[in-house]
C-alpha cells in the first residue's frame, strides 16, 4: 500500500510539472505576441512619430507589402498618435530589436538596412521589409 501511494505521488508530481511547464510556455508566448502594439525584444518596429508619444507597429517576420488602405493594410497598433493609421509611407522611425537579423526596409526608389538594435529616421518612406538572418 505504501509503494502504491509513492507511485501516485510521483505521477501527480509529473503531471503537476507538466502543467507548470505548459503554463510557463504560455506566459513566454504571450510576452512575445506579434502585432500587439509594443516593441519587444525580437521584433522590428515602426513608429508613427517619436518613440515617446506615437503609436508603434511591431513585426516578428518579413512583410512583402504593408498595404495602402483599410481594411487590408498593416496598421499602427500601439497607444498614441497615429494609432490605426496604415504603416505604408507613414512611419517616421524604425527600430530593429530582433536578435540575429538585419532588417532591410524597402521604399520606392531604394532601401535602408538596419543592423540589430539600430534606430533610424525614415521620413515617412516605407513599403515593406525583409528579415535577413545574420
Amino acid at each position: 500500500m505504501v509503494v502504491f501511494g509513492r507511485q501516485v505521488a510521483r505521477v501527480s508530481m509529473a503531471v503537476g510539472g507538466s502543467l507548470l511547464l505548459a503554463a510557463t510556455a504560455v506566459s513566454t508566448a504571450e510576452a512575445a505576441t506579434p502585432r500587439n502594439g509594443r516593441c519587444e525584444v525580437g521584433e522590428f518596429c515602426l513608429y508613427y512619430g517619436s518613440m515617446e508619444s506615437s503609436s508603434v507597429s511591431d513585426f516578428n517576420g518579413s512583410v512583402a507589402d504593408y498595404g495602402s488602405s483599410q481594411p487590408g493594410c498593416y496598421e499602427f497598433k500601439g497607444e498614441g498618435t497615429g494609432r490605426y493609421q496604415c504603416v505604408k509611407n507613414n512611419a517616421e522611425l524604425a527600430w530593429n530589436r530582433t536578435t540575429g537579423h538585419t532588417v532591410v526596409l524597402y521604399y520606392s526608389g531604394g532601401s535602408i538596412t538596419l543592423a540589430v538594435d539600430a534606430v533610424r529616421s525614415l521620413n515617412d518612406r516605407n513599403t515593406s521589409h525583409k528579415f535577413i538572418k545574420n
